[in-house]
């Protein structure tokens, strides 16, 4: 019933708790919908279809990592770094609404930025479809069909990180999907379809203690002849690295549990409030981390690719 509150839309709901599990926030699921309910509310009540329900959803997750009310938006949103998917929709590039945003909102969230006043599409510059497609080629030699070439133009950046994937691991589309979320327990056996008519019968035997570089000698059964691999154990003797946490006026943190994309700008560096430094992804969700205030960069702690926890120390401006 409390469905009929939050309105959260069933495909989104199902996935919005493992959302949150990425995010550290399984607790405060019960938060999440409460705040789905009240940014609906905020925005005036819009339809919720993808992509407009996810943007939704990234930001009651946001308010819930920072525990922000709609009160803490409306009075201090001038100083608060928004996620880019919420600045995508009040920039008009989810489309526009007759009725138009909440202004003090929008204002709050683009900082400055004008929004579109037409459809999204009226900003794009012209495609020459013929010199792209020659260009793509070039770049993803195995993927040359059009379909292919068509997903790289709508999310060129989420087709080159399969294009990476696909280069170091190959098409792991053939193994099942318990085995390749979860793997394979002991003596437990798959069987993988190549090609047509084309199959291989793997049984997993077992793994071998670390050796001194950290890695396991994995023993499987394939099509009945036994074969080993030694695989690195990234846990083998590790200990959790802990980063020193932003506890001042000067510091910079992250927002949100997640991956340091990319950093913006360099040591002693001047920058201005409002400048972008920073841009953090965590679980199909980005934000640019922008500086709270006037002038330099003392120095910054992290490198780009590092996995953060929330209040991670990134960056001092002095």
């Amino acid at each position: 019933a409390e469905v009929y509150n939050h309105e959260i839309p069933g495909g989104q709901y199902s996935n919005l708790k493992p959302q949150a599990r990425g995010l550290g926030l399984e607790e405060k699921f019960d938060t999440i919908k409460e705040n789905y309910e009240a940014v609906n509310k905020m925005l005036g009540g819009i339809v919720k279809v993808t992509p407009s329900s996810k943007v939704v959803g990234d930001m009651a997750m946001f308010m819930t990592a920072n525990g922000y009310t709609v009160q803490d938006i409306m009075e201090g949103g001038d100083s608060i770094d928004f996620p880019e998917s919420f600045k995508s929709l009040m920039r008009g590039e989810l489309g526009q609404r007759e009725e138009g945003w909440p202004k003090e909102l929008q204002e709050f969230v683009l900082k400055g930025e004008i929004p579109f006043k037409d459809r999204p599409n009226a900003y794009l510059e012209p495609l020459d479809l013929d010199v792209e497609f020659k260009s793509y080629v070039e770049k993803y030699p195995e993927f040359d069909d059009e379909t292919d070439f068509i997903s790289y133009l709508l999310y060129p950046k989420v087709f080159d990180t399969y294009y990476q994937h696909y280069q170091t691991y190959g098409d792991v589309s053939k193994i099942p999907t318990k085995a390749f979320f979860f793997g394979m327990a002991p003596n437990e056996e798959i069987q993988v379809s190549i090609t047509h008519g084309k199959n291989i019968i793997i049984q997993f035997l077992n793994n071998n203690n670390p050796n001194e570089r950290g890695e396991r000698l994995s023993v499987f059964r394939l099509n009945g002849a036994v074969r080993s691999v030694y695989i690195k154990d990234e846990k083998a003797g590790v200990t959790t690295k802990q980063n020193t946490k932003a506890t001042t006026a000067d510091h910079v943190g992250s927002p949100l549990q997640g991956r340091l994309a990319k950093v913006l700008v360099s040591d002693k560096e001047e920058v201005k409030q409002g400048q972008p430094l920073f841009i953090l992804e965590a679980m199909k969700m980005e934000s640019t981390v922008t500086a709270p205030k006037n002038g330099m960069i003392k120095k910054i702690f992290l490198a780009e690719g590092e996995l953060l926890e929330q209040d991670d120390l990134v960056l001092e401006i002095g």
